[in-house]
């Protein structure tokens, strides 16, 4: 009987080493799979940064491009600014009566020189914004007086007060309008 025991034993023994191999074996499978698995998943975290990257320069190219095309659109924008207040003051000089002839030759100058800026301004893109007998709007007009006529519908607008002007399609300056109750 101690022999069929010390057989029982030794094949315990020997299936429990099988066991510690198949257990090492699926250990190391096991292992393995785990570092496949997190080598992948680094793997894909590094290729969504790289497209994310590549958007984000593709993004920042754009916007870069937007930004020269609108700084090339409106360069002219400073300096029409600074001959508002001239092309302001040629209209009040040119709206004065003369009676001399002397006068009425210099406001004739004046006028060619008034339609010569006009010119050189509105090859840049300057445009006056038409305000009278229009209905008002707050994009274009900036109302600083209010007058009731019954003969307009309410909101026209009733006299320009003071021209306004756009570069391009950008408000430079508002029109100054008294508007209709």
């Amino acid at each position: 009987m101690s022999k069929q025991k010390d057989e029982i034993v030794e094949e315990e023994v020997a299936s429990n080493e099988n066991n510690e191999e198949v257990n090492e074996e699926s250990v190391e499978e096991v292992v393995e799979v785990d570092e496949l698995t997190l080598v992948k998943q680094q793997l894909e975290e590094e290729q969504d940064k790289a497209i994310r990257l590549r958007a984000d320069f593709e993004n920042y190219k754009r916007r870069v491009q937007l930004d020269k095309e609108a700084d090339y659109k409106y360069r002219a924008q400073s300096v029409l600014n600074d001959i508002l207040p001239v092309l302001d003051n040629f209209e009040r000089a040119l709206a004065v009566n003369v009676t001399s002839e002397e006068a009425v030759s210099l406001v004739k100058g004046l006028e060619m020189v008034y339609r010569s800026l006009l010119d050189a301004v509105a090859k840049e893109g300057l445009e006056v914004i038409e305000a009278e007998g229009v209905p008002f709007d707050p994009n274009f007009h900036q109302a600083v007086m209010q007058e009731k006529d019954d003969s307009k519908e309410s909101g026209i607008v009733l006299q320009e007060l003071q021209k306004g002007y756009k570069l391009k399609d950008r408000i430079l300056r508002p029109t100054m309008v008294k508007v209709n109750e």
